[in-house]
């Protein structure tokens, strides 16, 4: 199907690292706590539009790039772990009753989530040798076929975050009658945050 081996593989296998916990999907949690839907489906387009940049990068051979000049690839990751720690600290310090660290209004939730995706380097080098698995080189139809996986990824990518911004609005409204638990929630979303910065900046 349009130069790509197994498409039914290449669905699911995008399904199961859109479920692995990262710091997309706790941008897509928070942001609906924080924002409600609206809020919730904004993170879930920045998401996208950080993939989607990403992926083209990957595949104008950014990644080779990174890897020719280490330094420029270490600044990179130190940037995101930096700014995914700053949310996470600045989540972890507010104080009760204060104006939420993730502003209300859409379209800082998409440029939140968006770079919290772009400045996350490994992405690039997972989708220089993630695309390659599935591409077959006998029908490979340059452009066309890398065009339709992004746009497969793109997609799924939308009906995930619709399902979980749903959920966690639904367990919001719930959270809200107990402040203290949702002070809580907030807490634990900011460690995690930071936890996934320092991650960035020690991994290799």
């Amino acid at each position: 199907m349009f130069g790509i081996a197994d498409y039914g593989a290449f669905v699911a296998a995008i399904v199961l690292f859109l479920a692995i916990p990262g710091p997309g999907n706790l941008a897509l949690i928070t942001s609906t706590s924080k924002g409600g839907v609206r809020g919730g489906l904004a993170a879930t387009l920045g998401v996208i539009a950080g993939d989607q940049v990403l992926m083209w990068a990957a595949v104008a051979g950014v990644a080779a790039l990174l890897a020719a000049y280490p330094a420029a690839f270490h600044a990179v990751q130190w940037l995101g772990a930096a700014y995914l720690a700053w949310l996470g600290l600045k989540m972890l310090t507010t104080k009760p009753g204060a104006q939420p660290i993730l502003n209300i209004e859409p379209r800082h939730y998409f440029r939140q989530a968006a770079l919290i995706t772009l400045l996350n380097p490994k992405a690039i080098v997972f989708y220089m040798a993630f695309f390659p698995l599935f591409v077959d080189p006998a029908r490979h139809q340059g452009l066309l076929t890398f065009g339709v996986m992004a746009a497969t990824i793109a997609l799924l990518t939308l009906a995930y975050g619709f399902i979980v911004v749903m959920l966690t609005h639904r367990l919001a409204e719930r959270m809200r009658a107990n402040p203290s638990v949702a002070r809580m929630l907030e807490k634990v979303a900011g460690l995690f945050l930071v936890g996934f910065g320092i991650k960035l900046a020690v991994s290799k």
